[in-house]
């Protein structure tokens, strides 16, 4: 097998498949799998959702970012929330020991998959439209990628191939 880095780090937009792919990805090479949204729910007691209800998105973010900032991962494959982007010595933190990859899904694709995201615990203020947030989180996407995968109409596993070549 390649040499890949110590952890592969998965960003991209909330229906991106950020958590499917890092399951198949971390079989394909042996790692263990993080979902950083699970971790929040799990330290937090609360859905997402929840949390953005009672404290609000920012809150969220701020719990995002502790959770990244103290993760410490080795042969790991994590799916980081969509929002981690957000937080710069988060994403700084993850690099350190992996490499980013941006799974970049278009935006008629992400609202089909999504559906009604009323209740998808997505950081974003209210009066925020889910095409702005595209907008603005795809720059910081691209920022901090070390690797964009274009995901369109490829299976999983096609994608999965991509990532291994694409850092090993």
């Amino acid at each position: 097998m390649p040499t890949l880095p110590t952890n592969i780090v998965l960003i991209g937009m909330p229906g991106a498949g950020k958590s499917t792919l890092g399951v198949i990805l971390a079989k394909r090479t042996s790692r263990a799998f993080v979902d950083t949204d699970l971790l929040i729910q799990n330290t937090q007691n609360k859905t997402l959702q929840n949390i953005i209800n009672n404290k609000g998105y920012i809150a969220l973010r701020k719990i995002e970012e502790d959770v990244l900032l103290n993760l410490d991962t080795q042969n790991t494959v994590i799916a980081t929330g969509g929002s981690a982007v957000y937080s710069t010595s988060a994403m700084e933190h993850l690099k350190k020991n992996g490499k980013l990859i941006f799974l970049d899904v278009s935006l008629p694709v992400l609202r089909r998959r999504i559906g009604d995201f009323s209740e998808r615990g997505i950081a974003m203020d209210t009066h925020q439209s889910f095409s702005d947030l595209f907008e603005e989180r795809s720059a910081l996407y691209h920022q901090f990628a070390d690797v964009r995968i274009d995901c369109a109409e490829y299976s999983q596993e096609e994608i999965c191939v991509e990532i291994i070549s694409r850092i090993s």
